[in-house]
Formats: structure tokens, sequence, C-alpha cells
């Protein structure tokens, strides 16, 4: 068996094993680049490995016989798991060897790092979390209470980014400690703060197609789904409703994942009625620095008492160019990578990086990470 597949990082996690585990299948991961490579997720299709239906299993390094922590995933919710994650260690250009076994030992729980959920007690966000970055976008009712000129609503999707320095989850201790002080996650005690403006803007990865010299994109999401969280991924799916640029129909929904130790989003948009799509990062003040790669764009700014980078990353297939455009427009200034639409689907991973957060201390530090994804998402790890 051999399969590609997609970059994301994760969490390692080790624990003792026990004689009554039974091998079930050996897993070989290679690593093609002149890298050493941590912290990135491997699929495992589960239909390709004899694994019975409900049973336990871990997966080992074969050369300590320690458990490396993993995740298994309904993708489909249809109520059968269809693939295992977990994180391998490789050095440069070499393979290393993983056993998956049976067991009857029940598994330690472990920290559910990404997270995610529906948030009706705030209107109806939907937000996402890890051990590093927290974002959330927007749903009908906040784009309803705009519409009928109600206090608190949000007409946007775009991609809020919140600012968080703790490892720990965040999402649900800011949204009661603002339910009981309306602002309250607007001040940063420690943990971060929600201080990054979306408006109408792109925020960090929204979509927008582009005719002519103008930009349209849709309202805010309809309907959601939540396929997991735990120790390694979040996913979930949001519905669009169709919505026009300047006379085409388009159709779109936006597959997510957010993988532990990686400030970049998962976004596999399906998508209808366009040969590209433009994803945009929100300028804010027009008075940081764009750099771009190949296949990267990147905005570094001046950020209140601090500094934040934001990016887009893709593959080589979907990357066209990348263009700055700026307007008077209130929040309608944004750094836009084009991007090629392959049979209906693009693919791609937006994010942030804040200063204060220590993960990131300068410009270059933040390219320099773009560009590592990049390598790896171009040049994925192999299953053998």
């Amino acid at each position: 068996m051999k399969k590609i597949i997609f970059l994301s990082f994760a969490l390692a996690v080790f624990m003792s094993c026990d004689k009554e585990n039974k091998p079930i299948s050996n897993i070989v991961i290679k690593n093609n680049l002149n890298l050493d490579r941590e912290f990135e997720t491997v699929e495992i299709d589960i239909s390709a490995v004899q694994l019975k239906e409900n049973s336990s299993f871990i997966i080992l390094d074969k050369n300590t016989n320690q458990e490396i922590i993993s995740q298994v995933i309904d993708n489909d919710l249809d109520g059968k798991n269809d693939i295992i994650i977990f994180q391998p260690k490789i050095k440069a250009n070499s393979s290393k060897e993983y056993i998956l076994t049976s067991t009857d030992i029940k598994k330690d729980s472990v920290p559910v790092y990404c997270y995610s959920r529906f948030v009706p007690e705030r209107t109806d966000d939907y937000t996402w979390e890890n051990n590093r970055v927290a974002f959330r976008t927007y749903g009908p009712v906040a784009q309803k209470m705009v519409e009928d000129s109600l206090p608190g609503g949000t007409l946007s999707s775009g991609i809020d980014a919140w600012l968080k320095r703790v490892e720990y989850p965040i999402i649900n201790k800011w949204y009661k400690k603002n339910s009981l002080d309306i602002g309250a996650y607007h001040k940063d005690s420690g943990e971060g703060l929600d201080n990054f403006h979306v408006g109408s803007s792109r925020g960090v990865g929204g979509t927008a197609v582009k005719i002519d010299t103008s930009f349209y994109f849709s309202k805010n999401f309809t309907s959601y789904k939540t396929i997991t969280t735990g120790p390694i991924r979040t996913s979930f799916v949001l519905t669009y409703p169709n919505w026009d640029a300047n006379g085409k129909k388009i159709t779109e929904t936006k597959h997510i994942s957010l993988d532990y130790g990686q400030n970049l989003t998962r976004f596999e948009i399906d998508v209808k009625g366009t040969n590209n799509i433009s994803v945009g990062l929100t300028l804010h003040k027009k008075d940081g620095k764009t750099s771009s790669s190949d296949n990267w764009i990147s905005y570094w700014e001046p950020f209140d008492d601090s500094e934040l980078g934001q990016g887009v990353v893709t593959t080589d297939e979907y990357f066209i160019n990348s263009e700055k455009y700026l307007t008077s427009k209130i929040d309608q200034s944004n750094y836009f990578a084009h991007l090629k639409v392959i049979n209906n689907k693009i693919i791609y991973y937006a994010g942030f990086g804040w200063k204060k957060s220590n993960q990131f201390t300068t410009q270059k530090e933040w390219e320099n990470y773009l560009e590592d994804f990049s390598k790896k998402i171009n040049n994925p790890l192999e299953v053998l």
C-alpha cells in the first residue's frame, strides 16, 4: 500500500505497551525531503489494514516499542470510522516503521487540544482552535441581525483570528467570560484576546471571486457539521448559500480542519461557477509588509502593542499569483492569493502567528515557517 498524505502538525505522546498487544500491520513512513520532520499527521485508511470494526488498537514506534497518540475519525459521519491519524518523527531523507497493534488494555484519556463547536449563545458563531491558534466565523442569525438593523450582528464570510498565547483550550472559557461581562474577551488577562478586526474583509483566508477589477464574496454560512475533535485534529463542514459574482452563480462548501501544533487551518473547498478563487488576508491599517513566493503569501503588520503575521499557503498546482488590492472602502483592502479551481475544488492553508505568543518574533521567522510549510505540503510524507 502506498498513499500520499496531507500535511498537518500534531502532538506526539508516549505511553508504555504490554505483552498482550497483537500486531496487525506494519506502517512505514518515508520522508523524501532534506529536512527533519515532526508534528506532521499521517492518515491511515482503516479499510486497508484489516482492523475489525470497533476493535481497540494502539500504534507503536517499532524502534522503541512505545505508544504514539492516535485518533480515529469518521469522515463521512456514517457511523463507521474511516481513518486513523498519528504523528511520526522522522529524520531527513529517511524512513521509519510503526506497528498497528490490537490491544485489550483501556487507553488513558488524552487532552482535547483540537476543538471546535457551534456557539449559539453568541448569536451563531462557529469557532475552532488548537494549542497555538484559534479562529471563528459567522452564521445566519448574525447576518439577519445586520440586515434587520439590530445591534450585535455580523455580516461576513471572513475568518476571524483569536490571538491566544496559552496551549490549553480557551474557546469555552472566553465565551463564558464574555457572557458574564460583554466584551471581556477583547481584553488580555494573560491568555490572549480577540482584538482582530474582520468586518466585511476576508480576515485570515476568506474567499472571493474576482471579475474584471472587482471582488465578490458570499455572506455568512447557513449550516454546519462537526466531524471530529480530539488530541490531534478537529474538522467540520460549513455550507454557504449560492451567491452572485457579477452574474455568475457560485456554489461553495468549506471542509475545514486544524491539527495540533500548526498555525494554519486547512481549507478544502468544493466550488462551482468559477475557474479561479481568490483567498484574502485583510490589510487592516495598510501599514504592514506583504511578501510572497511561488505558492504562499504573507502579511506582517504592527498590531496594537505587538506584531502579527498572516499567511496563505497552497500546493503548486493551485497557485496562480498574488495581488495587493488597496481601496478607500472600509475593510475591503486585502492581499489575495489567486488560486486555480481543479475538478471543482481548491485546497489551501491559512492562519497567523502573533509575536506576543512567542511563537514567531520577526517577519523573517514567520516567512521561514511559511516556506517550510510549503515545501512539506508539496513533498508530503509517504505511507508505504
